[in-house]
């Protein structure tokens, strides 16, 4: 049973060291020597501190920013290389019983058509998600103890992993619903998720409890609290993320990288992704209600610097963002984008009618996975379906121990070109196929261990001969 009174929140999360970091940052945001030294520490690619983080945030230098963003760059490639993942979220039922005031679920919302899955619809969006080519989702659930009890979550990942179509396979299902119990948590690693996704919204305590003026969500230590519940659970990759514009993108940085420092100090492990999303338009929400919306060069800038504070994260961008910004965050630190994504419950095997209007928000990027796919490739960018870290146990502190000496990059890089083989076979348009295929001999000619090379190159001829699922 939760214990208020224990609240660990305040402690790790403290308003007081924000304010204090956000002086120091306004103080010396001119101090070139400074933010020099902290550009050329992260060189190192061991990450900085929050306070260092907001400093550079603030610097308004262009020859220093420049500085910035070219090491954002470097260290993109350095831990990530040219692969983006990819994934598809997938709205389960937007019954809720919060008032989030930046959210159309909630329950005062009488203009937005409730609906809840049915396990056939289910298994009828899994099986158009698996004839797109998509590996990996991420499962979407407004939080309602009667409509979406944890059962109905676990009896729909079941659902999820029992269907194969045709050679489709959902590999890793990772789930963003509401913060929950040590027990529950343990049920859904029992279940076999991925990662655990839970975004903060806003890490202003006094904001965040009038933007959440009712429902359990208005528990602010609760909510903040749910990554140590999970990782306690056996959970040990979770997903961090604000909602950019619910508070100042100022305090909001500094309370996320201080998140990120609690959980690698308490655990041995940071959070395995953090999500950058911005407010935007949706159903019964109008933006111009939020003032501290973030402008798209700033929220540039955040993704550049979060990617430079923890270096071994991976970053997620939505279908929020338009292809312009998501080409700009891709460049920046972004590892993992959605693509062809539904914001409806249900609406991929489907369009939802007009008179339905079951989603969360309104998307900017409303592109096909082939034409993702295909930008991604022509980008110089390696699309990957890999879940093979999920499966083959590389999570928590193995896979950051992995990726922090290199060595990971030789499983990920011929699983990206494996799971990409895949698509190009079973799932791409000729013009997309054609790319791929000079993108896969490209790439295979530059993995370094000639081993693992031979390996790949063997799969990959496997693939074509009508095998699936080789994983390093």
């Amino acid at each position: 049973m939760y214990d208020p009174r224990s609240s660990k929140a305040d402690e790790f999360i403290n308003h007081e060291e924000i304010m204090a970091s956000l002086e120091f940052a306004e103080k010396n945001k001119n101090n070139k020597e400074l933010i020099s030294s902290i550009i050329e520490k992260a060189r190192a690619c061991k990450g900085i501190s929050h306070r260092e983080a907001v400093l550079l945030l603030d610097c308004e230098d262009e020859e220093l920013n420049n500085q910035m963003y070219e090491l954002a760059r470097e260290i993109k490639q350095k831990i990530y290389g040219n692969r983006i993942v990819m994934f598809a979220p997938l709205y389960l039922s937007n019954y809720c019983i919060n008032s989030c005031v930046y959210c159309p679920y909630h329950v005062k919302n009488k203009t937005i058509c409730r609906k809840k899955l049915t396990q056939e619809q289910v298994r009828e969006e899994t099986i158009a998600l698996q004839d797109m080519g998509h590996k990996r989702l991420a499962l979407e659930a407004g939080e309602d103890p009667v409509n979406n009890p944890l059962e109905y979550i676990l009896e729909c990942i079941k659902t999820i992993y029992s269907i194969k179509h045709k050679n489709g396979a959902i590999r890793r299902v990772n789930v963003n619903i509401a913060a929950t119990t040590v027990e529950n948590y343990r049920r859904l690693k029992e279940a076999g998720i991925g990662t655990y996704i839970l975004f903060q919204e806003t890490y202003h305590k006094e904001n965040y409890e009038k933007l959440h003026p009712a429902g359990p969500k208005h528990d602010y230590a609760y909510h903040t609290e749910a990554m140590d519940r999970a990782m306690e659970g056996g959970i040990d990759d979770v997903g961090l993320g604000v909602l950019f514009g619910l508070d100042t993108h100022r305090y909001e940085l500094a309370g996320l990288l201080m998140h990120a420092e609690h959980l690698e100090a308490k655990f041995g492990v940071g959070p395995h992704t953090i999500s950058v999303p911005r407010i935007c338009p949706a159903d019964d929400i109008d933006v111009n209600d939020f003032s501290n919306a973030v402008p798209d060069e700033v929220w540039q800038k955040i993704v550049a610097i979060i990617r430079i504070a923890v270096p071994y994260t991976g970053m997620i961008v939505s279908t929020r963002e338009s292809a312009k910004n998501r080409k700009k965050a891709l460049e920046l630190g972004i590892s993992q984008i959605s693509g062809a994504s539904s914001t409806s419950v249900g609406g991929y095997a489907v369009p939802e009618a007009e008179e339905e209007n079951t989603a969360q928000f309104d998307r900017s990027d409303t592109r096909t996975l082939d034409e993702v796919v295909r930008w991604l490739m022509e980008l110089g960018y390696i699309p990957s379906f890999c879940t093979a870290c999920y499966r083959e146990g590389r999570t928590g502190d193995r896979f950051m121990s992995l990726a922090k000496t290199g060595a990971i990059q030789n499983c990920c890089q011929p699983n990206a070109l494996m799971t990409l083989k895949e698509y190009l076979v079973d799932y791409a348009s000729p013009e997309t196929d054609a790319i791929g295929e000079k993108v896969i001999a490209d790439e295979l000619k530059k993995i370094p261990n000639d081993k693992v090379r031979h390996i790949a190159e063997e799969y990959i001829k496997n693939i074509e001969n009508g095998e699936r699922d080789f994983r390093f």
